[in-house]
């Protein structure tokens, strides 16, 4: 049996929820410590936890020998400063998406982290879940034939409230809005199904403009940060892809992915508005016939399920994680899969302030590229 990692925890939010759990669940990995910048709340979470060490000092956490990789979980505007120390330090990385504030941030970690020779892996669940996983072999296997359209629907009502507060969510220049949210998420999904994009046009909006700000006895705070997204996107083989992302939509659809073809039809979808993993189905149908529900088989299925469908799906990304690194071996996805999404949603950036479509650069190039 193999030793088991040491892996330290930054970031305690869902951090807390579902990385500090799904690394104490797998076999290979052990929590050895936690960072907080306030110590007491490092201590609070640590006893909660049974974990062993506490820091609210970076490089103290990646001085102890017994934490050979790092889990980051705080907001996106704190990744990039963060991953890099952890990177340079020699440590492997597991990094929550988005991945950084910008597309140049996240190329330049890709580098440290091929130059240092660490296994650095995003959090892309949905590549793990059963029935994703299943309609990805349908697309494999050219069910639906040329593709027609693919349509994409994420529509739920997270932040449909307008009392719910204000934090960093709300704010573009940290990160924040659900392009970065879910958008990630659904950019590298549309990468790794369906291929790289050729270009795009996006229209951001955002319905409420401000929000009650807890910090200040709950005064009404600016808003700048996109709750709604429309995109319209080429793909490299010409399909047209049209995706609708909205967090402010009461009764939303949920989350659905349509692809029709001149063969026939796929729809995997969930209407599970209170868990985004839980829930979801998959439907096939060949020209002229009815579309059907399909049995999800049991080679796919997660050996055990919980009441927070985030969790069996993260440890499936531990499983690559220490297989890359048990092996030396870069494992999908990688930061180059989270430096594709971010250049999508930069691109998505532009697009909307430009009000035109963007073309998307050679990926192979920008990723070597040092400007």
């Amino acid at each position: 049996m193999n030793k088991e990692i040491g892996v330290a925890i930054i970031g305690t939010g869902f951090g807390e929820k579902i990385h500090i759990p799904g690394f104490q669940i797998h076999p290979s990995t052990k929590v050895t410590c936690v960072y907080h910048r306030d110590i007491n709340k490092a201590k609070a979470i640590a006893q909660t936890h049974n974990i062993p060490q506490i820091c609210n000092n970076i490089d103290e956490l990646l001085a102890l020998p017994d934490v050979q990789a790092v889990s980051i979980s705080t907001p996106p505007f704190l990744h990039y400063e963060m991953a890099k120390q952890v990177l340079e330090a020699g440590k492997h990385l597991l990094l929550e998406k988005p991945m950084t504030l910008s597309a140049m941030e996240g190329r330049e970690l890709y580098q440290i982290a091929a130059a240092n020779g660490v296994i650095a892996m995003m959090d892309f669940e949905y590549r793990f879940v059963p029935a994703w996983q299943r309609f990805a072999e349908y697309l494999a296997e050219e069910y639906v034939g040329k593709k027609r359209l693919i349509k994409i629907d994420w529509l739920v009502s997270s932040r449909a409230d307008t009392q719910r507060p204000w934090n960093w969510y709300a704010e573009k220049d940290k990160g924040g809005g659900v392009l970065g949210a879910v958008g990630s998420h659904a950019f590298d999904y549309i990468s790794w199904l369906f291929g790289p994009v050729r270009r795009l046009v996006a229209q951001l909006s955002t319905a409420i403009p401000e929000r009650p700000d807890p910090t200040t006895g709950g005064c009404k705070k600016p808003v700048d940060a996109d709750d709604t997204c429309l995109l319209l996107l080429e793909l490299a083989d010409g399909t047209p892809c049209q995706l609708s992302i909205s967090s402010v939509t009461y009764q939303g659809r949920g989350h659905f992915i349509e692809v029709y073809g001149e063969r026939g039809t796929l729809v995997l979808g969930s209407d599970n508005q209170k868990d985004y993993v839980h829930g979801f189905r998959l439907w096939t149908g060949l020209a002229g016939n009815p579309l059907t529900e399909v049995e999800i088989p049991k080679r796919l299925e997660f050996p055990q399920t919980y009441p927070d469908g985030r969790l069996a799906p993260f440890i499936r990304v531990i499983d690559r994680w220490v297989e890359g690194i048990e092996t030396s071996k870069v494992m999908i996805p990688s930061l180059k899969e989270g430096v594709y999404s971010q250049l999508l949603m930069d691109l998505s950036h532009q697009s909307h302030e430009t009000g035109s479509w963007v073309e998307v650069p050679d990926f192979d190039v920008f990723l070597g590229g040092n400007s």
